[in-house]
Formats: C-alpha cells, structure tokens, sequence
C-alpha cells in the first residue's frame, strides 16, 4: 500500500508541477511580471525567438578575427529537431542559418502579419522538420521558462448582485443556486452563506483568445501604467524603445474581454474593482486538442461550425447582466490559436482554402465573427511542394504577405553523415578509413549542386589552377565553404580575395541548390547497398570500394558530375598526404617563433641596420637576405621578386595598422598571440611540413618498419626507425582518429603511391 500511495502522490503532484497551474489575481500577476517581466511580456514572435535562444544558442563562428566574417555560424539545431523525436531532423548548417536569421527577423516584428512557408523538393524532410519544431515549441511553452500568461475572469456574483441594486438579478441569482441541486437547495444556501469564498459565488470566463492580462489595461492608460510598474532599469528601457515590445502599447483586448471590461465598470464604477475579477492563469498549449496550436493536413475537411461559443457560460454572464447583447461569448476557431501557431502540412486540397481565407486575416490582424471583430495574431506556417506553386499563384495580393524559407536537400556533407550515423548506427565509422565516409556523402552532394557557380568563377575565374585538389566545377570547395571552412590549400591570394561579399553570393547560391539531385531518401537506399557490400570485408572500406560501386552505379551516372570521382580522389590523397606529414613532423617552435618575431619586428626598417628586437632582446641585423630568406621559406624559393615586396609590404602594413597599435600597444596581446604572428607560423609552419616526408622515401626500411609495427620483428628496426614510425602512427591515431590497421595502411598508400612527388609543386 505504501508504493500505491507514493505512486498516487507523483501522479497528483506531478513530474514538473504543470498540472497545478490555478488562477492567480491581477495584482499578484503584477509581482510575476516584476520578478520576471521578459518572460512575462511576450507574444508568441518572442515566444518563439526564446525557444530558438534556449534550444540553439548563438552558435560557433570558427573565424570570429576575420575582418570579412558574414556571420555564417555553426548552430547545433539537436535539443530543437533531434533530441527526444521519434523521427530526428538534422538541419545543415545552410538551413540552421536560414531560419535562425528569419527567427531574429520575426522577434523584431519586421516580419509579422505574414505566413512562413517551408518550401522544399519531395524527400527533404519537411515534415519531419515541422512536427519536431512544432513538438519542442509545445514542450518548452508549457515549461516554466516558457510560461506566458493569459486572462481569465472570475466574476463574483454577490458584487456584482450588490452593485447592481438589481432584486431581479438577485431572485435570478438565487433560482441558479437552487437549480443546480434542487434536492439540497435550503442547504446549499446555507452552507455558500457560511463559506463566503467558495468557488460557488464566481462565474470563470476564460479569454478564448488567449490574451495577455496587461491588455486589460485601457490603451490610454498603458504606457502610464507600465511607466509607474517599473524601476528606471534596463529592462524599462527596452520595454519602452525595442520594436518587440510595441505590441503591449497598441495591442487591444479580444472583443469578449473588452465587452466584460465595459460592463463591469458600468455596473462597479470602478476599474480597480474590475481588475479584482482579472486572473491570469499560465497559456497551457496542446497540440492535440487545438490549444495554442493546430496543424491540418490536406485532407482534414472544414469543420462546419464557423462559430463557436458556450451556451452554460453565456447563460451565467446573460444572468449577471441581465442583458444577452451586452457580452456575447462567441469566437473563431483561429481564437485557439491566438498568440500561437496555426500550421498547414501542404498547400493542396482543403489546405488551398485554408490558406486562402488567411489572406484577410494575415493582411489586417483581425477576423469577422458574424458582428464582431476578432482579433488574430498568430504564427502561421505552412509546408509546400514545389509544383504546389500553381495552387496560389493567381493570387498575387498574397504574394508579398508569403515569405519562402528554403529546405533543400541537405547540402552540408557533415550534415549528410550525421544522417546516415541516425539511421545505420554511429558504429559505421569503424567500418571506414577516416574521410572516406564523408567522401561518400560528398558524391551524393554533388548531384545537387548547380555544375556552373558564377560567384565561384567570379572569385576563381581559372579553376584549372587547383586541378589536383578539386573539380573542375568548383564544387568540392563549394561544399568546403558550405560546412563554414575556408581549405588550407587555397593561395594566399584567393584566401584575401574571398571577401565578406564573395562569400555572402556564394552562400546565396544555396537557395537555388538542393531541388534536383539524390534526394534524402535514395541517398539511404544508396548507402545500404554500398555499405552491404563492403562492410562484410574485413579491410577497412577505403576510396578505392568507394570509386569502384558508383563507376558501377549506371543510373547514378547522369546525377554525379564528369569527372567529379577522380578529383575526389586526388583531394582525398592531397588531404592524407597532408595529415601524414603532420602527423610525422615536429619542430622546434622556440626557433620558429623567434624568427617570426625578427620578421615582424625588421619589415619596419631599412635593410642595413641593426636594431635590438623589442619582442627578444636580441640585436637583429636587418638585411635584404634576412628578409629575402623568410619570405622565400613563406611563398617558394622560385617566387617572383615582386610578389615577395608585395607580402611584405602586407606584413608590414598589418604591423603598423593592426598589430602594434591595436593588439599589442591598446589592447595587451602578446605578439605570439596577435594576428599576423599566427597568419606567418601557420605559413611557416605549412611549408617545411611540405618536405618533411623527402628523408623516408628513398628509406625502403621505413615501408617495412610501419607494416612490421606492433609485431615482433619490429624490434629489430634501428631506433630512430622504430622512433619515427611510432611518433607518426601515435599522432594519425590522435589527432585524426585513424585505428592502428587504419594508419598502418594510410602510410602505406602515401608511400606507395608516392604521393609526396605527386603533389610536390612545380
């Protein structure tokens, strides 16, 4: 019996407490709005922009120093789309950008009055998007960070009967408490007499359109009012100048309330005796029921009954006014959804003339409910195929309240593989050399990119120039920009001229991209068969399998670009033979960093003088050979005077500009920490890692050693062997997760296939 009635009080407590929501009065509202009045005063745009705020953050921009930064930031979108849903969305980073952007839009209320239509190509994932968005948007409203607050009224009968003077409301009063039980009518009466604060003696009027108590106050009286509530703080300053909030200034209340307000104060004299019948109670949203949100699918019909109303509680307030007309109780059904979230899953069917009777509704802010004027403002969404266009296209007074918000197929490769991580199991990863995996989902996008990129060839008129990196069609380092990175093997004069710009109208792209190609569900289909076949061996699956099923997937030919599988390739090897020689390289940075500080130090003198380092203490003979030296080290030992000159009077004007005058001289930074420092040691660094595999080619021991690794006969390998070989398979395991099979048989491919020569420059 004791875990019965422990069970029994968690049910009636409650997991969260949400179930013990009660009405609270006016002037208690007041100190909730005090103790939290940017959660108090919010509309559903608000509400919205916090769900995003709390779920999404302010993502991780992975170049904050870049002068030419477009805020183009990585959002994890997981607690919104994927945590917790039957069927997880995994938004790229292009569409997380997209609609946060829309959503910081929508808080201002640049952009109410209209319908967000999520447009996208079958097989996007549009529904799985809106019922995910719109099931964590009911969990956090009805959570106390995002509780809002809506009126109730609570009318109590006696002051009403007492102000009124009225015997006839009295007599009527008193045949209601006798109606109610007839068997016990003596007693009722006397019992209500003898407890004065029984909930017997209030009528409850909830607000049917949901509105916020604050509304209640007459518009004339508001700003006053507000102005009075609040200290001269900072949330009163925003209040007072921030767009979000005009709403609570020009706002009215629903037509019920309003009515209720007017003859109160007719009947008490009084609005303070008014506002002692105002309650606020928390908007409790479900979905289920039509409360705060409602969706319909194309074939839910019309409901009939336009107008809905309650005739026990119209009966009540008839009584205590002794007037039918004074206060009618009758409202829409988009009153459900005042201060939330009306949604159409697909613009077709039933779904056109739903859309089409919010042509009025959205334009003016308010609906008409036989005489009366219902006020609606709501957040509507909407889903729509593309051929779905034609539904509204002949009504073009609609256009400019549409505002489109693109959901493509998925074009952010990371993206692509968490996907198949949800759907196949994370374990795939083991099944893979590392990059494979992601060189498989840059196949699939490649088939819904555009072949000609006109802002790609704007910025890199000559592609030819990286034709042993990337494709012909630039798509390969599209697809790196796409996923917010900027490639290490970019020269560093198409790095500079990817400006804010550029890089905006390559992004802009996007929004044409993303409607043909390998939709979301065949790029699973594709990936099961793939994996089928090459799982099952026990060699990890490398680019070669890779290179092998799509040359032998003939209906895959015509979406994957020409050639786009052979510079894959050469990327793949470009990026290993990278991480190869990082892995087997060190320095002595004590010695790299003092030469960058000499550098950075001499470009400011003449050649021919001496000058103690301010960095180093060190006296620096400034020659042109000192100078020549390490800018050859930076750009080629066959590089261009000219081009030299030109780096360093870069250097020189970063120095004076930025470096000295603003990190080191204002703000405190340490010159190994400034800009320019890191922008040279990553140079520096880049460029003797470019031969440090030149002493183990020629070395046919240093083949044998890393297949021998881990063995027996390892031990018979000289030290420096045996030391090298380890150094470079512990860094592969380390820094890029390779398993000790998986970079034994990396090193061996780099060798074999002698990539360092491949890849030497000219």
């Amino acid at each position: 019996m004791d875990h019965i009635k422990k069970a029994m009080r968690h049910i009636d407590i409650g997991a969260d407490g949400s179930g013990h929501r009660k009405p609270i009065p006016f002037e208690e509202f007041l100190k909730v709005v005090l103790d939290n009045p940017t959660g108090t005063i919010r509309n559903v745009f608000q509400l919205f922009h916090d769900l995003f705020k709390t779920h999404v953050g302010e993502g991780v921009d992975e170049y904050p120093n870049d002068p030419e930064s477009i805020q183009y930031v990585s959002y994890d979108c997981s607690k919104l789309l994927v945590e917790g849903a039957d069927h997880p969305f995994f938004a790229d980073r292009l569409f997380a950008n997209r609609l946060v952007n829309h959503v910081e839009a929508l808080r201002s209320g640049a952009q109410q009055n209209k319908i967000y239509i999520f447009d996208g190509p079958h097989g996007c994932g549009k529904s799985t998007f809106l019922n995910n968005l719109l099931k964590c948007f009911e969990e956090y409203a009805n959570t106390e960070a995002g509780t809002r607050y809506e009126t109730v009224w609570r009318l109590d009968r006696r002051q009403l009967a007492h102000e009124g003077g009225n015997d006839t409301t009295s007599i009527i009063e008193s045949l209601f408490q006798r109606q109610q039980n007839p068997d016990q009518k003596q007693f009722e009466t006397v019992q209500a007499m003898a407890r004065p604060d029984t909930d017997s003696y209030f009528v409850e009027v909830p607000c049917p359109c949901h509105d916020n108590p604050l509304l209640l106050i007459p518009k004339a009286q508001r700003r006053q009012f507000l102005d009075n509530l609040f200290d001269n703080n900072e949330f009163k300053y925003t209040l007072f100048t921030d767009k979000a909030f005009e709403w609570i200034f020009y706002d009215v209340p629903c037509t019920i309330c309003g009515s209720l307000y007017e003859a109160l104060l007719t009947r008490l004299k009084s609005p303070a005796k008014v506002f002692e019948m105002v309650h606020a109670v928390p908007y409790t949203f479900n979905r289920r029921l039509g409360r705060g949100i409602s969706v319909f699918t194309p074939g839910d019909r019309p409901i009939k009954e336009i107008i809905l109303s309650n005739e026990y509680l119209q009966r009540q307030i008839n009584r205590l006014f002794s007037d039918s007309n004074q206060v009618r109780y009758i409202y829409s059904r988009y009153a459900k959804t005042n201060n939330g979230v009306y949604a159409l899953m697909d613009i077709k069917s039933h779904n056109i003339e739903r859309l089409i009777e919010l042509h009025n509704i959205i334009s003016e802010g308010v609906h008409k409910v036989e005489d009366i004027e219902e006020n609606v403002s709501s957040l509507f969404l909407a889903l729509m195929n593309p051929e779905d266009k034609k539904n509204i296209k002949d009504f073009q007074s609609f256009s400019d309240r549409i505002v489109y918000i693109n959901i493509p197929y998925v074009l952010d490769l990371n993206t692509e593989v968490e996907i198949y991580r949800n759907i196949f199991g994370s374990y795939i990863d083991d099944s893979f050399l590392p990059r494979v995996l992601h060189n498989f989902a840059r196949v699939i996008i490649s088939s819904r990119l555009s072949l000609r990129s006109e802002a790609m060839l704007e910025w890199i008129p000559e592609p030819e120039k990286y034709s042993r990196y990337c494709d012909k069609n630039l798509q390969l380092l599209k697809m790196e920009i796409y996923t917010g990175y900027i490639p290490e093997w970019l020269s560093e004069e198409d790095r500079k001229a990817l400006t804010a710009k550029r890089r905006r109208r390559i992004i802009g792209e996007s929004e044409s991209e993303g409607r043909q190609g390998i939709s979301g569900r065949d790029s699973l289909k594709i990936f099961n068969t793939f994996y089928a076949i090459y799982a099952k061996s026990d060699a990890l699956i490398d680019m070669s399998m890779l290179c092998k099923f799509f040359h032998g997937q003939k209906d895959l030919k015509a979406s994957i670009p020409e050639g786009f599988l052979n510079s894959l390739l050469l990327l793949y090897d470009f990026t290993i033979l990278q991480e190869v020689k990082e892995s087997l390289y060190y320095y002595n940075e004590d010695q790299i960093h003092r030469e960058i500080l000499h550098y950075m130090f001499a470009v400011n003198f003449e050649p021919g003088t001496v000058e103690a380092c301010k960095f180093t203490g060190e006296k620096v003979h400034i020659t042109e050979e000192l100078l020549d030296g390490f800018e050859r080290r930076m750009l080629g030992e066959k590089v261009e005077k000219s081009k030299l000159l030109n780096f360093r009077k870069d250097a020189q004007k970063e120095y004076t500009s930025r470096t000295l005058t603003q990190e080191i001289m204002v703000a405190g930074t340490p010159p190994t920490e400034t800009r320019l420092f890191q922008s040279l040691k990553d140079r520096y660094v880049y460029n003797l890692k470019e031969k440090v595999l030149d002493p183990f080619l020629e070395n046919v021991n240093f083949r044998r050693a890393i297949k021998n690794y881990a063995k027996e006969g390892f031990k018979t390998y000289d030290k420096k062997i045996r030391n090298d070989v380890t150094f470079l398979l512990d860094n592969l395991m380390k820094r890029y997760r390779y398993t000790e099979h998986g970079a034994k048989a990396v090193c061996i491919y780099v060798i074999d296939n002698d990539l360092a020569r491949k890849f030497t420059k000219p």
